[in-house]
């Protein structure tokens, strides 16, 4: 039968949904994140996740664990956000050689959990997270907005939908991704040698020494195109920080705007699918023996809005006040 119920994890409370054989914990005090989810009857742990993890532990580093949506993601050259209509200055968290400031805010707030059910289709939480002069990143970034989370757990997997309303009456400034945890290995039993990924990349983003784009754009060599012929296995090497334009490939004879991992030795399929409006996959293992990978979809370029590219190469946009934007992705099995 299919379930939600609040459930107090290690420390902070979440929403644990059950339905379709699928079950998923939604940490809203954390950012929304879905810190767990798994495929129990066929035997797949989505993403990294620890049961002695303390809620403080998730904090600490919540882009490393669960499904953390990050805005503004990714790095921005010494703070500076350009928009159409401001310049904006953000806190350089990330230091020397770097300079830059990276990964936003609104993954580590406490958002509000504003409803959770289930029928016999399926099982739903939502969550809302209000963006005004009480958050203290509100110096930086004078934005007011809406950030709206609906997650579905159903047979057909996991949904995630997420609208963001600007409620101000200036430009806001829209670069979004999820830091997207995949455990390794992701199938019960398995080997982190049988891991293969699949990403439908184009052209290489050339970055420079502190991660930002060169706006150097690369033909993709035969190390990018193992991603695209589903031949590389994304753990046990190092893989830092590869950006690509994201392309389509194919899931049962059909287009698909996502990624596929496949343990080659059951044939079990982590099949993950986004929304068109995500144009970039960045792909990242933290040093590749850490047991997760992270393929993680931008709407984005990193350093966007301060390119001299144009926002038709950089998927860099903006919301008009009292407009919203909206993304979605999907987690679900393939046998």
């Amino acid at each position: 039968m299919n379930s939600t119920q609040i459930f107090n994890f290690n420390g902070t409370s979440c929403v644990k949904l059950s339905a379709g054989g699928y079950e998923a914990l939604v940490a809203y005090e954390i950012g929304s994140n879905v810190i767990r989810l798994r495929d129990n009857k066929n035997g797949l742990e989505f993403f990294r996740f620890s049961d002695k993890n303390s809620a403080d532990d998730i904090r600490q580093s919540a882009e490393v664990w669960g499904l953390p949506f990050l805005y503004l993601p990714n790095r921005f050259a010494d703070g500076i956000l350009k928009t159409s209509d401001a310049v904006y200055h953000l806190p350089v968290n990330e230091k020397a050689p770097y300079n830059n400031h990276i990964h936003g805010f609104i993954h580590k707030r406490v958002h509000e959990l504003v409803e959770h059910n289930a029928d016999s289709n399926c099982a739903w939480v939502k969550t809302r997270y209000v963006y005004d002069e009480n958050d203290e990143f509100f110096e930086f970034l004078p934005i007011k907005f809406t950030a709206e989370y609906t997650f579905t757990l159903s047979e057909h997997g996991l949904e995630q939908d997420v609208k963001i309303t600007n409620n101000s009456t200036v430009a806001m400034p829209i670069s979004i991704a999820t830091h997207t945890t995949i455990n390794s290995p992701f199938v019960d039993g398995a080997k982190e040698g049988d891991i293969r990924l699949t990403v439908p990349i184009g052209k290489r983003c050339e970055l420079n020494d502190r991660c930002l784009p060169t706006e150097v754009l690369k033909a993709p060599t035969m190390h990018d195109l193992e991603y695209k012929s589903g031949n590389k296995c994304p753990v046990l090497q190092v893989v830092d920080n590869e950006m690509y334009f994201a392309g389509e490939t194919e899931l049962d004879h059909e287009k698909f705007h996502g990624i596929i991992a496949e343990d080659i030795a059951s044939g079990k399929k982590l099949c993950y699918e986004v929304s068109d409006n995500f144009k970039f996959w960045i792909i990242w293992n933290d040093r590749g023996f850490n047991h997760y990978f992270c393929p993680e979809p931008m709407t984005a370029m990193i350093n966007a809005p301060n390119l001299s590219l144009s926002p038709d190469v950089t998927g860099y946009s903006e919301i008009k006040p009292c407009e919203s934007y909206e993304t979605h992705q999907r987690f679900f099995t393939k046998l």
